[in-house]
């Protein structure tokens, strides 16, 4: 149903928040031939401008970077510490393998106090993010020579089928620069009403850096954001802490902790998937944020937005989760929304 193939290559190809530069190369490779004007701005953002009948704007923002890591420090026997570049669970981060991002790619292991060394109150506690290290298997001397602070550092997991899923590290957001420029394929040949301003933005998981400044530019009249979001919908979970599930169609956002989407957006985007039959679900989700508030706020005079999010279980964890189809349907909506968008009385009423 998807590409798997170019999802892979999305979600392994590395870039922590300021370091976007191997993502953004391939997204400028595959953008060739998929719309009328590809730029890069001075942050590094990917506008790609598809023209429509009228001059009315509409954005939608990807943001290219994944969480990771900066090295902070070296210590004497060539262990490296770092700052985390987006919010980590610190617990999933025991003994799991790295990418260090110094002259040539490094593997490196994350490493705390073994267990078996911990006082019995230090059992059962979270091992604080500060209290890590990683492990490059090196002496100091020859770590030197590879890796320097100020270096990025990223996951290392690669992209696998389970099941009915997909499962690797960054879908948060790889999935959703995928959907973007898979939708941008599927108009190439199509007449939209309006211009589509397909964004891949930097910076977003450490507060929406690129989003802001690219709204700001395009000024535009309809913003969508494409991101991912939480479903809770495993053991344990309540009903009511679920936020999205699996499998159950495309996530329509109401809210998040940084954005109250526009109403007259929401009830189209409903009515929109009513009409295509495209399966989705609304989400409110009580914490966290996307690029949808700055493309809401940005703009000279404000746009009319909202967000189309892909349920995601394990998220800002070292795998996270993806159902295919859920991934198909998101990509669906977008598509016939950017379609008729002409079509809806955007009126308050």
């Amino acid at each position: 149903m998807i590409n798997i193939q170019l999802l892979k290559r999305i979600c392994e190809t590395p870039g922590a928040p300021g370091f976007e530069h191997r993502i953004r190369q391939l997204v400028l490779k595959e953008l060739e031939g998929l719309a009328d004007e590809v730029s890069v701005d001075n942050m590094g953002n990917v506008i790609a401008v598809k023209r429509g009948k009228e001059r009315k704007r509409a954005m939608i923002a990807a943001h290219l970077d994944e969480i990771g890591f900066i090295v902070n420090h070296i210590d004497d026997e060539g262990f490296l510490f770092f700052h985390p570049l987006g919010g980590f669970d610190p617990k999933t981060l025991t003994s799991q393998r790295v990418i260090v991002h110094g002259k040539k790619d490094v593997i490196g292991v994350m490493g705390s106090k073994p267990i078996h060394l911990m006082k019995p109150e230090e059992r059962s506690k979270v091992v604080p993010i500060t209290d890590y290290y990683i492990d490059l298997g090196m002496r100091k001397e020859e770590v030197l020579k590879i890796v320097s602070i100020g270096d990025s550092v990223t996951r290392e997991r690669e992209l696998i089928e389970m099941g009915d899923c997909v499962n690797s590290k960054s879908l948060d957001n790889r999935v959703s620069v995928f959907i973007l420029l898979e939708t941008l394929r599927t108009l190439k040949d199509q007449e939209v009403p309006y211009d589509i301003y397909a964004v891949f933005t930097v910076q977003e998981e450490v507060g929406l850096r690129g989003a802001i400044s690219a709204a700001h530019g395009i000024d535009p009249d309809f913003g969508f954001g494409l991101d991912v979001t939480i479903a809770f919908d495993t053991p344990g979970a309540q009903a009511q802490e679920a936020v999205t599930k699996l499998g159950r169609g495309a996530g329509i956002k109401i809210l998040d902790g940084s954005v109250i989407s526009d109403y007259r957006m929401v009830r189209y985007l409903k009515e929109i998937a009513d009409q295509h039959n495209i399966p989705w679900q609304p989400e409110i989700l009580p914490a966290g944020g996307t690029d949808t508030a700055g493309v809401q706020r940005y703009g000279k005079k404000g746009a009319i937005a909202g967000a189309i999010s892909i349920p995601l279980r394990h998220i800002h964890q070292t795998i996270e989760m993806a159902n295919k189809e859920d991934i198909q349907h998101c990509t669906d909506l977008l598509i016939v929304a950017l379609q008729h968008l002409d079509e809806y009385n955007w009126e308050f009423r």
